[in-house]
């Protein structure tokens, strides 16, 4: 059997799991525009900080390609997929055969159109390890950082930033930041806390035009930088699918086996459109774990049809911004329990008799048992709902339950 990946992030790494998993003799083959060793996207900005050096960016150890006998083209772009001859068109022309491909090509900066944007000598957008070496280039403890986008990106890189240049200004179109994961009151606890750090906040206002190191914004007010960073956010990367035919809607249309609507041919990844089963609705999760584990359903069904499902995606992030740790998961609908306190904050959400989604500030340990709950739509009339939503722990949950997490055994 020849499998052919087209992309090498966490999707691609699952993929190759998947695939050994089920098949110890078929050939591999990784593809990918990047001239790098599988990386952590996520880690790019603590190795910006200075916290995580170039051999502790990989995604997996240095001989994970030779281990699973994969061969890795890199820096090698894939142009076009030809599904009836089962081929895949790298730019240079050559042709890659397949008996199985998938497409984890991810996702790309959206640039908007602004004027003058040519005219900025010191620009960057912030998703790639080449992105973060540029950034590390051009700033210096003198330069003037200006930010477009105040959400996850952004403030990932001006965390990243934090004394390593004079000043940083956040601008955002959006009246608070972080709208994609917080809501008004754990959007403006985030906020304060970061300008605490020294950055400065432009919100409701955007960019009309760059002139040089001059930016006009649409309220006439003008700022001055030497560094910009958009980070705006991002596209799923679906043009290889589209172009051949494929079913798009936003991301790659796939099953629940990660198959696409083409032939032998599967997607995972931030280029997928993933069912969110807290909301009950398909939407674009460009989040790391739910990109390996659709890439491992997707290896695992590539080596062997129809062995694997993944049916429990929801929105979940992680994420830490200058000391202050947030945990996200979710959908925000429904009614709500929320408790502020010089600890954190802490909102859920719950509806038709199960927990829907969460924000945790600061006070997040054990948020796993919210999310476990989310993923398991354990009912909530089961647990000790005070307890559950006061103080997450095992004992808001039913002696059956406790035993079969604890000791293994299932309940009768």
């Amino acid at each position: 059997m020849n499998y052919v990946i087209i992309g090498n992030s966490a999707a691609a790494v699952g993929a190759i799991v998947g695939i050994r998993a089920n098949d110890q003799t078929g050939k591999i083959t990784v593809i990918s525009d990047e001239p790098y060793h599988t990386y952590s996207r996520p880690l790019i900005s603590y190795w910006l900080q200075g916290k995580v050096t170039d051999e502790k960016i990989y995604y997996r150890e240095p001989d994970f390609y030779e281990k699973n006998r994969v061969s890795a083209l890199l820096g090698k772009k894939a142009a076009a997929i030809c599904p009836e001859q089962k081929e895949v068109v790298l730019d240079d022309g050559s042709r890659i055969p397949y008996d199985k491909l998938l497409v984890a090509a991810g996702s790309s900066p959206f640039v908007p159109p602004m004027k003058g944007l040519e005219t900025v000598k010191n620009q960057s957008t912030f998703l790639s390890y080449d992105d973060a070496q540029n950034v590390k280039r051009m700033v210096s403890e003198d330069s003037r950082v200006l930010i477009v986008g105040a959400g996850l990106i952004g403030l990932k890189a001006a965390e990243a930033l934090e004394g390593k240049c004079a000043e940083m200004t956040v601008v955002d179109l959006a009246d608070r930041i972080l709208p994609s994961i917080l809501d008004l009151e754990g959007s403006a606890i985030m906020q304060k806390h970061i300008e605490s750090k020294g950055v400065r906040f432009i919100l409701g206002q955007s960019v009309s035009e760059f002139n040089g190191n001059k930016a006009a914004l649409k309220n006439g007010d003008a700022l001055e930088f030497d560094v910009l960073i958009i980070a705006v956010g991002v596209r799923p990367n679906t043009a290889l699918i589209a172009d051949a035919g494929g079913k798009v809607d936003r991301g790659i249309c796939t099953d629940d086996r990660q198959l696409t609507s083409l032939k032998d041919v599967y997607a995972a990844g931030d280029c997928t459109v993933s069912h969110d089963i807290s909301g009950g609705t398909d939407r674009i999760l460009a989040l790391l774990p739910n990109a390996y584990r659709q890439g491992e359903v997707a290896g695992c069904n590539m080596a062997k049809e129809g062995s694997a499902v993944y049916d429990k995606a929801i929105p979940m992030n992680a994420i830490g911004f200058f000391g202050l740790h947030i945990i996200t998961a979710g959908a925000y609908q429904g009614e709500c329990y929320a408790r502020q306190s010089e600890k954190g904050y802490k909102k859920l959400f719950y509806q038709d008799n199960l927990l829907k989604g969460f924000i945790l500030i600061g006070e997040v340990d054990r948020a796993g048992i919210y999310t476990s709950m989310i993923r398991e739509q354990t009912p909530l009339d089961s647990v000790n709902r005070e307890l559950l939503f006061e103080s997450p722990a095992l004992m808001a949950f039913g002696k059956p339950y406790r035993l079969e997490k604890l000791g293994g055994i299932k309940g009768e």
